[in-house]
């Protein structure tokens, strides 16, 4: 330092030369703090413990009688505040001693604050010099630098200390020292929020997944079902279409529902509209087959008043009262070729016209469409236009028959016992062997032949409980499952009075030892899949089945040695009639 200074203009004083001098050691003393401080900012440890072991080794190379890390949150609130001898919950000690309106000037002006005296600086104000015990008697100067993360100003470094000559005389110097360590602060405090925030991500991932994982634990039928009234079951099949109808039910797209007759297609259709975003508009349904070509498009497109003989006056159609809505046209595979032109046109520009009128109305609807036939099919033949096939089908849903979810059947046959006793004022419920009868049957007319079976047995059922012989099918005088059983024209639907009865009232088939037919009877004759029973093939023959089942065991070899068919054949009679075979 010596030797530098000699290259230099020679010091007008003595006093000056000293001046010079006594740098060199406070550099060395400098250097020597921030290797220590860089070694403090880059251990893993608590932020606030981090910036109080910066302060404890600052004040033993600056002089200082306060030193304050002052920090703010995203929002500019304060947010930590620490100095040599920080504790947990000492925050607030340390904020008594920050001067606001020098800091609030600090972080505004993004510039360094520095105050040989604060009694005569503007910048504080008379809280600010109580704060920090500034009077006559007693001179107090003052250093603070902003704390940057990239351009943003998040906290400052502030030192407070009694002036004296020697101080007066290291202020800038001091100032320079400062704000090299903040710029190293601020980047420790970027990086400590950078990870609170990978944290915070990585902790809310980590309990998605651990809620995703316990839920696939959970047995299937304590798993989140998707409420929709109406529609009543819990088997696999029906929770996999209620999944989707959540999903379906959050986009405008059009819906085909598909699936044989009795399915529950209307039920569905309105649970994704109740589930959409359209659920305060209308509802409007219409079944397509119910009506002629030329009433149809009046109802679905409106009239003007003297449109045809009997419009006496004006009338919206279901589209304009579906507007903002949802429109549910069921059987639309019924609807006649040229009616299909006018509806495809609908359906892609949303506009059409009354009936009688040339003026054009938009809306904004939504369409769900419903057929039970193969439009596929349809299509291949000319029957169905394949453009308003596909502007249909955006969206297919196949509905389960009740034969790919028979777990639903005491659950739907319960609802449907209730709904007839508070109709009607009774008290039935169901035995087990009902139950049964219920289980075996095939229901080709899905849900709905099964509410009417059980109105239809609950009406005419005598006692306070529905048992297995008050099922029409038990007797032989079920004319549903006649007519659903008869595979080909052989076979017709005789009228109820003409139908063979027994002569005695018929026991139902139940225990071990009830008798079997002889060799020769119609089971023998049954033949392989696809073929029909023999002409006059009775329903009484599935009992006899089922009662060579039970006395067997549920074998089917022995079933059939004791029926005089063949293992193929009883597996044959076992499909024909829908005979669940029973494990034990």
């Amino acid at each position: 330092m010596l030797h530098i200074a000699s290259t230099r203009e020679r010091p007008n004083s003595q006093s000056e030369t000293e001046r010079e001098v006594s740098v060199e050691p406070l550099c060395e003393s400098a250097l020597t703090g921030i290797f220590e401080i860089s070694r403090v900012l880059t251990a893993p440890c608590r932020l606030e413990v981090t910036l109080a072991k910066v302060v404890d080794l600052l004040q033993s190379f600056v002089q200082m009688r306060h030193g304050i890390v002052s920090l703010f949150d995203d929002e500019g609130m304060p947010d930590i505040a620490v100095g040599a001898g920080w504790s947990e919950g000492s925050d607030e000690r340390y904020r008594m001693h920050l001067p606001r309106k020098a800091i609030d000037q600090i972080v505004a002006t993004d510039t360094p604050l520095i105050a040989e005296n604060v009694a005569v600086e503007p910048a504080f104000s008379a809280a600010d010099l109580q704060v920090l015990g500034a009077t006559d008697s007693m001179l107090v100067s003052f250093i603070g630098v902003p704390i940057r993360i990239d351009p943003k100003v998040v906290g400052t470094l502030t030192v407070d200390r009694i002036r004296d000559d020697r101080s007066s005389q290291l202020l800038d110097y001091d100032a320079r020292l400062l704000g090299m360590i903040a710029n190293l602060v601020g980047q420790t405090v970027k990086l400590h929020r950078l990870f609170a925030c990978d944290r915070e991500r990585l902790m809310v991932e980590k309990d998605r997944l651990h809620k995703q994982l316990s839920e696939l634990r959970q047995p299937a039928r304590e798993r989140k079902k998707v409420p929709i009234h109406g529609i009543i079951g819990d088997s696999p099949a029906l929770r996999g279409l209620l999944e989707k109808i959540a999903v379906v039910a959050k986009s405008n797209s059009t819906v085909l529902l598909r699936g044989e007759s009795g399915t529950g297609k209307e039920l569905v259709a309105k649970a994704i509209h109740e589930l959409s975003l359209r659920a305060k508009r209308p509802f409007i349904k219409l079944n397509c087959a119910a009506l002629p070509e030329t009433v149809l498009e009046s109802e679905l497109f409106g009239h003007e008043k003297g449109a045809f003989t009997g419009a006496f006056s004006a009338r919206k159609g279901r589209f304009e009262l579906a507007d903002k809505g949802t429109l549910f046209l069921d059987e639309i595979g019924e609807i006649s070729a040229p009616f299909q032109a006018k509806l495809l046109r609908v359906l892609q520009e949303q506009e059409f016209e009354r009936v009688g009128s040339n003026q054009t109305i938009k809306v904004d609807v939504r369409v769900i469409a419903a057929t039970n036939r193969n439009l596929e099919e349809a299509v291949a033949r000319s029957e169905f236009r394949a453009d308003l096939y596909y502007r249909i089908s955006v969206v297919p849903l196949m509905l389960p028959t009740l034969r790919e979810r028979r777990s639903d059947i005491p659950l739907l046959a319960s609802e449907f016992l209730k709904n007839f006793n508070s109709e009607n004022c009774r008290t039935l419920s169901f035995e087990a062997s009902a139950i049964d009868v219920l289980m075996n049957c095939g229901f080709p007319g899905n849900v709905r032949e099964l509410e009417n079976c059980i109105q239809r047995t609950a009406t005419l059922a005598a006692g306070p409980s529905i048992m297995r012989n008050d099922f029409a099918c038990c007797h032989g005088q079920c004319l549903s499952a006649m007519l659903w059983k008869s595979t080909s024209d052989e076979m017709t639907v005789q009228p109820a009075p003409t139908m063979p009865m027994p002569a005695s009232p018929v026991t139902p088939v139940t225990k071990a030892d009830a008798p079997l037919p002889p060799v020769g009877s119609e089971l023998a004759s049954l033949g392989p899949p696809g073929t029909v029973l023999v002409s006059g093939a009775k329903i009484a023959d599935r009992e006899r089945v089922i009662a060579a089942m039970e006395k067997s065991g549920w074998v089917q070899a022995k079933a059939a040695r004791l029926l005089g068919l063949t293992p193929r054949q009883i597996g044959y009679a076992l499909r024909k009639y829908g005979i669940e075979i029973k494990r034990f």
